[in-house]
């Protein structure tokens, strides 16, 4: 299977028609149907399912579609770091960030750098800490950024200066915003947003055993997401401080929790990682700002 089939394959999928995904590959229709057809016999699935003016992923095109970005993900990125090995004033840096305001000493952290080595490019993908850490693992990351405390057995990390604080964002107009706190008895009856991975972890030791008491009426890996829904009405959201706008022309306001709860944030990297060299540089500079203590 080669990496220019994947890419064929790739273009047919975003486009659902071969004559654009030739026009756009700028190659010849026959060569995009031929590479499609041999790429089946070698999976031995059909990918796709033809329609009058149109084609279609069937569910193992899907599965094939996930696979083949993730490839050539990689791939680019091995391009770009042997591109940029002897290029010591740029090259290509990739994160995986969690949802946080600290993620400000990380742009900041990147400013400076870019003030040193101006040719330096950045890529940026959020998401929560099973989906940061799946492109880490596989090597499509060069840092994740964690809102938990990360596996020492197969990172090393820094930690950010602060850290977050939990609490509850509600409507105005609650009786619970009258309150400078918000405690477990509070939230006892309420329907609750919040993202999976923190209710498991913070929240759930938050209250201890009256975890049981709390109902959670979704869960949202994006907080701002979570917010629209306090904003019609339907719960209330747990969440950090800092990711909802809570001013007072928005609707919402903002509570911790009592007693405080608060959230390291983590900058990780996979032990025995090889860097480029921007990348290396970037950690050196890095670990002058952050800590690598908990």
């Amino acid at each position: 299977m080669e990496i220019r089939t994947l890419r064929y394959f790739l273009a047919i999928a975003r486009e659902e028609n071969i004559t654009k995904a030739a026009e756009i590959l700028h190659v010849t229709q026959p060569t995009l149907s031929k590479a499609l057809r041999a790429l089946e016999d070698e999976l031995g699935k059909k990918l796709f399912t033809r329609h009058s003016f149109s084609i279609s992923l069937t569910e193992e095109g899907i599965l094939l579609r996930k696979r083949a970005e993730d490839l050539i993900s990689m791939a680019d990125k091995i391009i770009g770091e042997f591109v940029s090995l002897d290029d010591i004033t740029g090259g290509d840096i990739y994160f995986g960030l969690a949802e946080s305001y600290q993620i400000r000493y990380l742009a900041q952290e990147i400013k400076r750098f870019k003030e040193i080595y101006p040719d330096l490019r950045y890529h940026i993908s959020s998401g929560d800490t099973e989906q940061v850490t799946e492109k880490l693992d596989k090597g499509i990351l060069d840092f994740a950024v964690l809102a938990e405390e990360p596996d020492t057995a197969k990172y090393n990390y820094l930690c950010f200066p602060d850290a977050d604080v939990w609490g509850l964002v509600l409507p105005n107009d609650c009786r619970l915003a009258k309150k400078e706190y918000i405690c477990v008895d509070d939230l006892v009856g309420l329907p609750l947003f919040c993202s999976e991975q923190g209710w498991k972890n913070d929240i759930s030791h938050w209250c201890g055993e009256r975890i049981d008491e709390l109902h959670l009426e979704g869960s949202f890996r994006l907080s701002y997401n979570g917010s629209l829904f306090v904003h019609e009405g339907l719960g209330f959201l747990l969440t950090f401080d800092h990711l909802i706008n809570t001013s007072p022309t928005s609707g919402l306001t903002f509570r911790p929790l009592a007693p405080s709860l608060k959230a390291k944030i983590y900058l990780i990297w996979k032990k025995y990682q090889v860097f480029t060299p921007i990348a290396e540089k970037f950690l050196d500079e890095a670990k002058k700002h952050f800590s690598n203590t908990v």
